[in-house]
């Protein structure tokens, strides 16, 4: 199979510098991290993700695990929860649109035909409505280094953790407040907070603070309802 090119166009190369990381280059940088690549729920930021190649990378091997663990149809659902652990964990900024929507797409695809293959007759529409509405949070459009989004707001991910069974937990941060906190921390600043950092006297460190309060635990299946309140 021919690889896909690395350059769509000269013009998008000279505005944006856009060039694409041939597939064998992705591949071994994944290697790298490989332990971590494998973790189902180890979270990945790609600032400047394009079309989604490294993501789509991480997130064939995490199904590849979800598959390893939880690959019979007895498991099924215990395969569906960890497959949509796996792309929760992955986050994307982009400066240009149609790449976002492709990256989002491409991750979609991945996913969707790894669930319909192992789950089968147990695979669903309204999970699939879930995976989408997670890939429109945590793929966005926007600047990472102005770390704002092309409507000029913050940079906003979401926190998705599971905490009981189905029920996820979300927190929502500012891309800027947790860089800042972590700079704040290697630069042994002084220990004020203010309303997106904090500072946890007892471990002597800066933690960010989420932008509202979290959303109730709620079951994955539903998550979309944030996206409807």
């Amino acid at each position: 199979m021919p690889q896909p090119s690395q350059v769509k166009s000269k013009q998008r190369v000279a505005a944006h510098g856009e060039v694409f990381t041939a597939k064998r280059e992705v591949k071994a940088m994944c290697d790298l991290v490989a332990d971590e690549c494998n973790r189902i729920d180890s979270r990945f930021l790609e600032p400047a993700c394009g079309e989604g190649a490294f993501l789509a990378e991480i997130l064939t091997r995490k199904l590849a695990v979800c598959k390893q663990k939880y690959g019979t149809q007895l498991l099924r659902p215990d395969y569906e929860r960890a497959s949509v652990n796996a792309v929760m964990s992955l986050y994307g900024v982009e400066l240009l649109p149609d790449n976002a929507a492709s990256c989002r797409e491409r991750l979609f695809a991945i996913w969707n035909d790894a669930y319909t293959k192992n789950c089968g007759t147990d695979a669903h529409d309204i999970c699939r409505e879930v995976v989408r509405y997670i890939l429109s949070v945590n793929i966005l459009c926007g600047d990472a280094l102005t770390m704002k989004q092309d409507n000029g707001e913050p940079i906003i991910f979401a926190e998705w953790s599971f905490i009981d069974g189905s029920m996820v937990k979300r927190r929502d941060f500012r891309l800027d407040k947790l860089i800042e906190a972590n700079e704040k921390q290697k630069g042994n600043c002084i220990p004020v907070e203010d309303g997106y950092v904090g500072y946890d006297w007892e471990k002597k460190e800066f933690f960010p603070k989420p932008i509202q309060p979290e959303y109730p635990p709620i079951d994955y299946r539903r998550l979309c309802e944030h996206g409807r309140s």
